[in-house]
């Protein structure tokens, strides 16, 4: 199986985005239905954003390539 973990550079340039964009980590949770404990565990690297709302948080942090299917 890949490894499919996110590097640190990767959750680093998500955080800046949200920095810059004056949003914090609960404000894009809540922007996007998701629980902002996930959000945290995605940009902290406690979660291997492998399926689910993680994975979902990840790829809308761009922090992965993947689908979100509706």
């Amino acid at each position: 199986m890949p490894n499919i973990s996110i590097s640190e550079q990767a959750r680093q340039k998500a955080r800046k985005a949200l920095e810059k964009r004056g949003q914090s980590a609960k404000d894009f949770a809540l922007l996007h239905d998701l629980s902002p404990s996930t959000v945290y565990a995605v940009l902290s690297g406690q979660s291997q954003c492998r399926r689910g709302e993680a994975h979902r948080a990840a790829v809308l942090l761009g922090v992965k390539d993947g689908v979100i299917e509706q």
